[in-house]
């Protein structure tokens, strides 16, 4: 964190895997690397192993290559020069999914998941300083056994249970407050105290370390879920959640009422900021969906926290249309976002596309702001030329609430393209274009200067 004191680092999380883009030379072995990877999300690869008449297991395959360059670099996590960055990331996971009917046992069902996972960040660092180019590592990310009832409660559906419990991803609804573990420092933050293995824009380990997830309901209108997980990061002061969900949802939408209690943080490694995680409140409203018209989205979150210090709260309102009766569909969307002065975000997450919940390319993951003290104005096209190609832009407007804490008032503008190549290939660029209103040195974040800065990416995707 700079001494402009705009941002808390443990409230700057990475990006999920998306599309992306490239500006920055690579040589052939590194590209080759890259295309022995598979995209993560986007393309997956998978075998059965083993199959019965009661049993079966698959083994999986994902992966994702991304090459990276920013003309700017921004004064966020360790130390970092002004002017250019570029490096490459990659995230390879391997693992294997089973499940067991038990047909003696009231039709339920055991099933599970383990998932090993390698990540690495190479020829230089990000352009917000949080990785060095040198992060390598391999570990366990999901792990976990879970049970479903089958007909077991008679009245209540299929499958009325559900509990799980291990090292697993938790997402609450849009993912505006809980969407994975995903924040993946390297060596450059803290001398390497906080290094979960580089790759920080590619997320490589999104499972929360211990959970138990009870879900009740998953054939009615109504459902619910009971969770208590606790998250490994250390930069996040490895906090303690307790969580209450009820939902009521049919095919043409869904409202949900969210309920989350912090249950403790490791004291050794929070914050003034993060400290208040012990004992927070949240209580969120949420809702989504077509309202019945079929090329309507309209969707919205109200979150308000109570913490030891004061309460804040964040909230957005989004509508879209999409007009399935021209040629290539052409969709549009506005989104106004708020995010008071020391709101929390947690966990929040990519969920449903750029944009969710990382907001610009450049201002949600390198320059600020980070899901607090802001107003975002956000507009969106997307074009569907062919089956395989989509065809997208983002225009974004920060604006920052309380200036005391700096002024990272800005504006973005991001394209993109993901195009599958055949059955095996996906090839996604990006280009933005950012332009701070202030220079670090004159309370934003942007080193050296407030110029306009390029940013693209490239991520080049192949599954077999």
């Amino acid at each position: 964190m700079s001494s402009k004191g705009q941002i808390v680092l443990t409230e700057q999380p990475p990006n999920m895997p998306v599309p992306g883009s490239f500006k920055s030379p690579f040589n052939v072995v590194r590209l080759s690397l890259g295309l022995a990877l598979a995209m993560i999300d986007h393309c997956a690869w998978a075998a059965t192993v083993y199959k019965s008449d009661a049993s079966t297991v698959d083994f999986t395959l994902q992966a994702i290559y991304g090459a990276f360059h920013s003309n700017e670099s921004y004064n966020q996590g360790g130390p970092i020069h002004s002017g250019a960055a570029g490096w490459q990331e990659g995230v390879l996971r391997a693992g294997l999914k089973a499940g067991t009917w038990l047909a003696d046992f009231y039709d339920s069902s055991v099933y599970g998941e383990t998932t090993w996972v390698a990540s690495g960040t190479w020829d230089g660092g990000d352009a917000a300083g949080y990785t060095d180019g040198s992060e390598r590592r391999s570990s366990i990310d999901h792990a976990y056994v879970g049970w479903r009832s089958g007909n077991g409660l008679q009245g209540l559906g299929k499958d009325f249970v559900d509990i799980s419990a291990g090292s697993q991803k938790i997402q609450v609804g849009d993912g505006f407050i809980i969407n994975g573990d995903g924040l993946s420092v390297g060596h450059n933050l803290a001398g390497g105290q906080f290094d979960r293995g580089g790759a920080y824009y590619l997320t490589p380990r999104n499972a929360f370390r211990n959970t138990v997830k009870l879900h009740l309901g998953a054939q009615d209108l109504w459902h619910g879920d009971l969770i208590w997980l606790r998250s490994d990061d250390e930069l996040k002061a490895k906090p303690e959640l307790g969580i209450a969900v009820l939902e009521r949802g049919d095919e043409h939408g869904t409202l949900g009422l969210t309920y989350i209690k912090g249950l403790g943080v490791d004291e050794r490694l929070a914050n003034a900021f993060s400290a208040q995680r012990d004992g927070l409140h949240i209580t969120s409203l949420r809702g989504q969906g077509d309202l019945g018209v079929k090329d309507l989205f309209l969707s919205f979150e109200y979150a308000h926290e109570d913490k030891a210090l004061g309460a804040e709260h964040a909230w957005y309102v989004e509508g879209g249309w999409t007009f399935s009766l021209v040629p290539w569909q052409p969709r549009v969307g506005y989104r106004y976002s708020r995010y008071s002065e020391d709101y929390d975000p947690l966990f929040s997450g990519y969920s449903r596309g750029y944009g969710t919940w990382f907001q610009g390319e450049v201002g949600s993951n390198y320059s600020g702001p980070f899901q607090r003290n802001a107003g975002i104005h956000m507009a969106e096209l997307e074009l569907h030329p062919t089956s395989n190609l989509t065809v997208g832009g983002l225009a974004y407007s920060f604006r920052t609430l309380d200036k005391r804490q700096g002024d990272l008032d800005a504006s973005e503008v991001d394209l993109y393209l993901d195009l599958s190549v055949g059955k095996h290939w996906v090839i996604s660029p990006l280009v933005g274009l950012y332009k701070p209103k202030k220079s670090a040195e004159q309370g934003g974040s942007q080193l050296g200067n407030n110029d306009l800065n390029l940013y693209s990416q490239l991520v080049v995707g192949f599954h077999f």
